[in-house]
């Protein structure tokens, strides 16, 4: 299996998207999975590596990113050593990475003989599923979607009422990192964005209007992004697959560091439950 990492793509905002790609090297196009991590997420996150590499050992060409304001550097692409770019980021710029990301593997001759630029197929992971689903419905290249713990709406999530009154005057607001204890700013800037592209960034809208085979995979014992989200978006889509996994928190009973060799029963689960979606 070719396994090739930290490739620093060149995005529109002036810092690095650095792309990893996993694919059995064999001279027949495989179907392309693009993976979009979460919120305070990166992509080498717990067991996404072992995620990526059981894809690629199923005949899938895959794809993982760290969106390029996420907080990591090309040197030290793990964890968040550059707080003021997780600050500046927002959602807008993430769906420019994504579209940058999907630019370079359907232009990047090297691949041309791995990857089948023909059957793109987007997962996104809790924040990350918003955005799959707002480009998926906006870009004719994407084949199929998968919300994996994803969310339904981001407005809800915003700051209101006194909270954003503070948030204005102080042009920033901070969150705390439970594992890593640092204090993760968010600039003002990143309401502002909402605000200006509030129709783009509606999941809703999004989820109603896709015309391409939708799965939406969600955990029952997700407490960071409750299973009632996955219900929306099966109600806005009516066509797409719900799939609900008994047991499995927000990421499937995995968690980081992750140093074991083998899948949880439930990430190997979210492996197979793909693998059929896409190949049925």
């Amino acid at each position: 299996m070719k396994r090739l990492t930290n490739n620093p793509l060149k995005g529109i905002h002036n810092k690095p998207i650095l792309t990893d790609v996993f694919y059995t090297e064999n001279h027949v196009p495989k179907p392309i999975i693009i993976f979009c991590h979460g919120y305070k997420g990166f992509k080498d996150w717990g067991a996404w590596n072992l995620m990526a590499e059981a894809f690629a050992n199923a005949g899938y060409f895959f794809v993982k990113f760290n969106f390029s304001h996420n907080g990591g550097t090309a040197e030290q692409p793990i964890d968040f050593p550059d707080l003021e770019a997780f600050g500046e980021n927002n959602y807008s710029k993430e769906l420019d990475d994504l579209k940058s990301v999907i630019d370079w593997i359907t232009t990047a001759t090297p691949y041309h003989t791995e990857a089948n630029i023909n059957n793109i197929n987007l997962i996104g992971h809790s924040r990350g599923g918003g955005i799959v689903t707002i480009k998926a419905e906006e870009d004719s290249r994407i084949t199929r979607i998968i919300s994996l713990a994803g969310v339904s709406d981001y407005e809800s999530r915003m700051s209101s009422g006194e909270a954003l009154k503070q948030w204005k005057t102080d042009g920033v607001e901070y969150v705390v990192n439970g594992r890593t204890k640092q204090n993760m700013p968010h600039y003002y800037q990143f309401f502002e964005d909402f605000e200006t592209h509030k129709n783009r960034l509606n999941i809703k809208r999004a989820a109603s209007h896709l015309n391409i085979p939708h799965l939406i995979i969600h955990g029952d014992n997700d407490t960071s992004v409750k299973v009632e989200e996955a219900y929306n978006l099966h109600k806005w889509n009516p066509n797409s697959e719900l799939k609900i996994i008994e047991g499995a928190n927000h990421v499937f009973e995995t968690s980081h560091p992750w140093e074991t060799s083998q899948l949880t029963i439930e990430l190997q689960e979210v492996v197979d439950s793909v693998s059929t979606f896409i190949n049925p």
